[in-house]
């Protein structure tokens, strides 16, 4: 495996933070199936508590 082989870290000129170039054999481009997925399991299922759950609020504020 040679070095080209690998990812590398780029800097991007503004910001603080870097970014790495893709991965051999991947895309930049993200899968449109991860995203489904993610939405889905970003919806929580409603439960008996969960009206109560909202409304409260955490000791410290």
């Amino acid at each position: 495996m040679s070095s080209s082989d690998r990812q590398r870290v780029e800097r991007v000129p503004g910001s603080r933070r870097a970014k790495l170039t893709p991965a051999p054999g991947t895309s930049e481009e993200p899968v449109p199936a991860d995203d489904e997925v993610q939405d889905a399991a970003s919806v929580p299922a409603d439960g008996p508590n969960d009206e109560r759950l909202r409304r409260d609020v955490p000791p410290h504020y």
